[in-house]
């Protein structure tokens, strides 16, 4: 079951990117994604691999596809893969970073909340939490991070950005929701702006994303990708999230 849930996603995965990417460069292994609108974002521009064949220059193939650009990001999806890669890719700069795929497999959660909204909506929340995050970036990269929802309405069937506000009318909390014709659906880019959280938000948006999931294909895949040394992990396993494998990511910056 975990074998075929973790199959689902990444298959899930790698066609959400080639979809809704401006340009796909095909590699040994795998493929390229580009946009040049949204140039600083790394999930826009990054390499993304299964099991590249042996004696591939991994870190080459990085520096031809992607050299043009201020980072490169490697996605290794199978987990063999990409630990045997690590040693390499370290000695070359880069940062490893290690992702669990969560598949949802609690009752679903009552309530909900949250609601669909749209990206000019949302996007005073997005810049005040991204140049929370990015105090140090500039003006225009900013605006690619907030803008680059629009990208990604084309990367499924369904792409929902959804939101709950806080007593105050302000937007809390958000997510987006992907999903493909079978069903298949993925929660992505959950965040809690800071001065909202611990009231709740987060939950209702959790719960808001797999109601709307299960609506419409009640025996569809459910998953989400952590950090697997953050701890939001924990927060999604006490939600009936459990991970079914592991991916890698690289990143020079």
């Amino acid at each position: 079951m975990s074998e075929e849930s973790l199959r689902v996603a990444l298959e899930f995965r790698r066609a959400f990117a080639r979809r809704q990417a401006a340009e796909v460069v095909e590699v040994p292994g795998g493929f390229g994604v580009l946009s040049a609108e949204f140039a600083y974002s790394h999930e826009h521009n990054q390499l993304l691999l299964d099991a590249p064949p042996s004696g591939t220059d991994v870190a080459g193939l990085a520096e031809r596809v992607l050299g043009h650009l201020g980072h490169r990001r490697i996605s290794v999806f199978d987990d063999a893969s990409g630990l045997a890669l690590a040693p390499g890719l370290a000695a070359a700069g880069y940062r490893h970073e290690t992702e669990l795929v969560m598949v949802h497999r609690g009752p679903l959660p009552p309530g909900g909340g949250a609601g669909p909204v749209g990206p000019d909506e949302l996007a005073p929340a997005l810049e005040r939490q991204w140049r929370h995050w990015l105090p140090w970036a500039p003006d225009d990269s900013i605006a690619q991070l907030v803008n680059r929802r629009t990208a990604r309405a084309a990367g499924a069937e369904r792409v929902l950005t959804l939101a709950a506000r806080d007593t105050d009318g302000e937007f809390g909390s958000w997510a987006d929701l992907y999903q493909d014709a079978a069903g298949t659906a993925q929660i992505e880019d959950l965040a809690t702006a800071e001065e909202h959280q611990r009231r709740g938000l987060a939950d209702a948006v959790l719960a808001t994303a797999l109601r709307l999931a299960a609506d419409r294909a009640p025996g569809g895949l459910r998953f989400l990708v952590a950090d697997a040394e953050d701890w939001p992990r924990h927060w999604y396993a006490r939600r009936g999230f459990v991970p079914v494998g592991r991916t890698h990511g690289f990143v020079l910056s």
